[in-house]
């Protein structure tokens, strides 16, 4: 089951999104590819091969794993949490 996305970090992430949503979108590439290769290159050939915008397409992928990644950080922190 994936984790629950709150609000705090949907913002979060849209606001880093939005400072410059091109070198965003270019920093997640090489991330992801660094991180998951095969996740990078499903991504781009779906966005290469939609007939919407490729860039668009690929952004909301790339928005979607760092809102997932960035739950599932704060799941394993209380998880983990030792008192």
């Amino acid at each position: 089951m994936l984790p629950e996305i709150d609000t705090e970090n949907f913002n979060k992430i849209i606001d880093e999104m939005l400072l410059d949503i091109g070198a965003w979108r270019k920093s997640m590439i090489h991330y992801i590819k660094d991180e998951n290769p095969e996740l990078n290159s499903a991504i781009i050939e779906l966005a290469n091969k939609t007939e919407l915008d490729p860039k668009a397409v690929a952004t909301g992928a790339y928005m979607a794993y760092c809102l997932i990644e960035e739950a599932s950080r704060q799941q394993n922190e209380i998880i983990n949490f030792e008192e």
